[in-house]
C-alpha cells in the first residue's frame, strides 16, 4: 500500500482563513492532490463535505483538531484503500474503516506525531512564505508512554517503541466524530444513505476487543505530599538580587523570595483544589480568567466562577483553607490583599513582566518541573521504584483526578459531581466511588470459606 498519503487540512488558523465557498485559498498541493483521483471517486465533493462539516466545528480549536483527525483519515481511507466516494458509504464499509482504525496499514503509521506542514521562508514568518507537505507526516503514529519516555532519558538510552495500538476511549470517538459527520451530511442533504457508521453495532462487535485494565491517573497519597512539599520548597527558596539602593552607584546584595515558583505552587494548589482542567486556568476566546471570578456571598463561602467546556458558565465551590492559605500566600508575593475584592482588576495568572494569562504549554512546563523534582527527591530519599514511577506519568490532568479520588471518600456524589461539571453523574461515580483493586482485595483477602 504504497499510495501516497498527504495532510488535508491544516492548522486551526490557517482553517479560519478559507474561503468556503471556493478552493482558492487551500494548499496548491491539496487541490492537485484531490484532483489527481478518478471521477467516480468525486474526491473534491467529498473533501468540500468535510470542510463544510469541521466549518461547523472551528469555534473550538481543540474540538476542530479532534474532528480533523478522525473525518481526514476517513476521507483518505475511502480515496485510497475503499476507492468509493465517501458519501456512498455503506454499513459493510464503516465496518472495514473500523477495522483499519484497530489495525492500520504500516504505511499509515509514523513513529512520532509530526507537523502537517512545513514552513519555506526566513527565521521570521512573513504572509509571503510559502509551506511544503512535511514528507513524515502520518494519519496515525505511535506513541510512547510518558514514564517509558523519562525513564529512557534517565538511563540514557532510546525509549522503546511498541506496535500501535489504539486505547479504547479514542475508538470511541471514532464511532462517534464519524457517525456525527454523517448525520450532519443527511440533515445537509448531501447524503440519502444510512448512517454506516451509527449502523455498526459498536458494543456488541467490538466492545469486548478491549480490557480495562488500567490505573487511574491519579497520584497516590504519598507522590501527592511529595508534589506538594517540593512546590513550597522551590516557592520558599530565596534568591540573591543586586539592589542599587542609593541610585549612585552603591550596590547592595538582599535576599528576595522567587515569585516564579509562588506562582506555580498557586497553579497546582489552585487546579488540585478545586478539581480543574487546564483550560480553567487559561481562559477561551470569550473569556479570561481573573481574581474578580471568586465571589463571596452572603453567608462567608467563596465560589469560582468559570467559562467551561462548550462555553458553559458554573461556579465551583472553593475550599477555606485554598482561599486562607494558597490564595493569600500567593496574592501577598504580588503585593495584593489576601482574597480579591469583586472589582479587582488583577488576572488570575500573569507572566513575570505582568501580561495578564499563560498559554496552556506555559503552564503544563511549569507544573511538570515541580514532578520531576518531586521525583528526585524521593529517588534520593530511598524509596522504591514502584512508588516513584507512577509519578513519571503524571501530567497536570492528573491534579484534578488526586483531589476527586481523595475527596470522593468525604463529600456526596451530586456535590463532588456539579464542582467536577460532569454532566452525568454516572461519569462521577463510576470515575471516583469504587474501591481500588488494592482495597477490594484486601476487603476479601481474610474472609473464610469454612467456618470454624
Amino acid at each position: 500500500m504504497a499510495a501516497k498519503l498527504i495532510p488535508l487540512f491544516e492548522s486551526h488558523d490557517r482553517f479560519l482563513e478559507l474561503n468556503h465557498n471556493a478552493l482558492t485559498q487551500e494548499q496548491p498541493v491539496v487541490v492537485s492532490y484531490l484532483e489527481s483521483f478518478p471521477d467516480h471517486l468525486c474526491a473534491i465533493d467529498g473533501y468540500r463535505a468535510v470542510r463544510s462539516f469541521l466549518h461547523s466545528y472551528e469555534g473550538n480549536a481543540s474540538t476542530y483538531n479532534s474532528y480533523r483527525t478522525h473525518v481526514e483519515r476517513l476521507l483518505l481511507w475511502t480515496l485510497l484503500v475503499c476507492k468509493k466516494p465517501l458519501l456512498e458509504m455503506t454499513r459493510q464499509d464503516g465496518e472495514l474503516f473500523m477495522e483499519f482504525c484497530l489495525k492500520p496499514h504500516p504505511d499509515w503509521i509514523g513513529q512520532v506525531v509530526k507537523a502537517r506542514y512545513q514552513r519555506v521562508g526566513g527565521r521570521t514568518a512573513k504572509s509571503t512564505d510559502t509551506y511544503s507537505v512535511n514528507p513524515l507526516w502520518r494519519p496515525f503514529f505511535l506513541t510512547v508512554k510518558k514514564a517509558n519516555l523519562k525513564l529512557a532519558l534517565e538511563q540514557n538510552k532510546e525509549p522503546e517503541v511498541k506496535s500501535y495500538t489504539i486505547k479504547q476511549d479514542s475508538f470511541a470517538q471514532i464511532f462517534a466524530v464519524c457517525g456525527r459527520f454523517f448525520q450532519w451530511a443527511a440533515e445537509e442533504g448531501s447524503s440519502n444513505n444510512i448512517n454506516p457508521i451509527r449502523a455498526i453495532k459498536q458494543r456488541s462487535k467490538y466492545k469486548q476487543r478491549f480490557v480495562a485494565d488500567e490505573k487511574a491517573k491519579a497520584l497516590t497519597t504519598l507522590q501527592w505530599n511529595f508534589v506538594l512539599k517540593t512546590a513550597k520548597l522551590m516557592a520558599d527558596q530565596v534568591t540573591d538580587e543586586t539592589n542599587d539602593e542609593l541610585g549612585a552607584g552603591t550596590q547592595k546584595v538582599i535576599k528576595t523570595k522567587n515569585n516564579f515558583y509562588e506562582r506555580t505552587l498557586f497553579i497546582i494548589a489552585t487546579i488540585h483544589s478545586m478539581y480543574l482542567r487546564v483550560s480553567d486556568i487559561v481562559g477561551r476566546d470569550t473569556w479570561e480568567p481573573m481574581m474578580s471570578d471568586f465571589h463571596k456571598d452572603d453567608h462567608g463561602n467563596w465560589w469560582f466562577h468559570v467559562i467551561g467546556k462548550n462555553s458553559k458558565a458554573a461556579k465551583i465551590s472553593v475550599k477555606d483553607e485554598y482561599m486562607n492559605v494558597w490564595m493569600a500566600r500567593y496574592r501577598r508575593s504580588l503585593e495584593l490583599t489576601p482574597t480579591p475584592s469583586p472589582d479587582d482588576s488583577a488576572p488570575l495568572l500573569q507572566s513575570l513582566k505582568g501580561r495578564p494569562g499563560l498559554s496552556e504549554g506555559h503552564i503544563r512546563s511549569l507544573v511538570q518541573e515541580v514532578f520531576d523534582f518531586a521525583q528526585e527527591r524521593m529517588r534520593k530519599e530511598g524509596f522504591s521504584e514502584g512508588e516513584i514511577n507512577n509519578l513519571r506519568s503524571a501530567s497536570v490532568h492528573w491534579l484534578r483526578h488526586t483531589s476527586a479520588t481523595a475527596d470522593a471518600k468525604v463529600r456526596n456524589n451530586k456535590d463532588l459531581q456539579a464542582d467536577l461539571r460532569h454532566q452525568s453523574l454516572a461519569t462521577t461515580v463510576d470515575t471516583y466511588y469504587k474501591s481500588s483493586d488494592e482495597e477490594r482485595h484486601r476487603s476479601n483477602k481474610n474472609l473464610r470459606i469454612e467456618d470454624h
